[in-house]
């Protein structure tokens, strides 16, 4: 796992150069297309990169963006019609089963469907109108990191085309300068606080949400650590009756219109006596007593959540390893989830 993370700026920086054109191309495509709305299909990781796809294109292109539930079409065997849909299917292997009984079912309804996949020679490749090669290259760890990262930096590359925003593809290119700098980033105090930990909530709020999701189920297998990913809104609805002395929070917050009610939220949690790790967050938070600032680098708002993921895996590794698991070997699971 640690060295599979730390591959991840190489990797982006060769994905960027190779799906260039390929990007092009299918930005100006869909831009042609003007899709009615977006489905994504994903699980676990992938669909943690399908919540970041989510906010991302609907600030940025105004289109309906949500999660399938791949059971729809699994289990009850149903098909809602997807004429002048793109279905947005992310795989690290492309061969779970009902992920592919979801994209047939989707090409079946009218569904155009763009596939992100590691393995360009797998099932859902075959299946796909078009796909984007993450070229994570091999992934052994059972804990994806690098396919990871490489699927939210091939969204931001696929909104940015679509999009025409320059300044948002001027600032993806300086993404592979910022993984090597974050991968040397030290959240050992982050370690610290969580070695004797049996529970605790990642919180963050727009692009930052399913990078929340990411480590929350990261911290779940590879630690045996119980951590729940909520919005810094639905926190408050109900799950804050959990924040009390001692309880460790890990907040994520980028620099957009979502930094300002993050600040507010770790105030609260420090009211109420939590251990409060901040990755981001605006000058007056960090130097809030009882919190622990992270170190984090100041980028275009949408690319400060892969960074905070990216030093985020480097110490939950070391995390894992001091509660004596092995984050490459997660108890119960395996690289490719045969749910049907």
């Amino acid at each position: 796992m640690h060295q599979e993370a730390g591959q991840s700026a190489q990797v982006v920086r060769e994905q960027l150069k190779t799906n260039a054109t390929r990007m092009r191309a299918l930005g100006a495509r869909l831009r042609e297309m003007q899709p009615r709305a977006v489905v994504t299909v994903g699980r676990g990781s992938s669909d943690h990169a399908a919540t970041f796809a989510q906010y991302l294109i609907e600030t940025r292109q105004g289109v309906m963006t949500s999660s399938a539930a791949p059971s729809v079409s699994s289990l009850y065997h149903a098909t809602p019609d997807m004429q002048g849909v793109v279905c947005l299917a992310i795989s690290q292997s492309g061969k779970s089963p009902d992920l592919l009984t979801a994209i047939e079912g989707a090409k079946a309804a009218g569904a155009f469907v763009i596939a992100l996949v590691n393995d360009d020679a797998s099932p859902l490749a075959k299946l796909a109108d078009e796909v984007i090669p993450l070229g994570a290259g091999p992934e052994i760890s059972v804990a994806a990191t690098k396919s990871y990262i490489a699927s939210l930096s091939a969204i931001v590359h696929l909104v940015a085309e679509w999009s025409q925003d320059q300044a948002l593809m001027a600032n993806l290119a300086g993404l592979p300068d910022g993984l090597a700098d974050a991968w040397t980033a030290d959240w050992s105090a982050a370690a610290g606080v969580l070695q004797p930990a049996q529970n605790l909530f990642v919180i963050g709020r727009g692009v930052g949400f399913g990078v929340a999701q990411e480590m929350a189920l990261k911290f779940k297998e590879t630690c045996g650590l119980h951590a729940e990913a909520f919005s810094a809104a639905e926190v408050r609805h109900g799950p804050m009756a959990l924040v009390g002395p001692g309880f460790p929070i890990l907040a994520l917050s980028q620099n957009d219109q979502s930094r300002a009610g993050v600040d507010e939220l770790v105030s609260e949690f420090i009211e109420r006596g939590a251990q409060v790790l901040l990755a981001g967050g605006s000058q007056a938070a960090q130097v809030q007593a009882s919190v622990r600032h992270l170190p984090a680098q100041d980028a275009d708002p949408v690319l400060e959540p892969i960074l905070y993921a990216q030093s985020f895996y480097r110490m939950v590794n070391a995390l894992a390893l001091s509660r004596g698991f092995d984050p490459d070997r997660p108890p119960h699971l395996n690289k490719v989830t045969e749910t049907v």
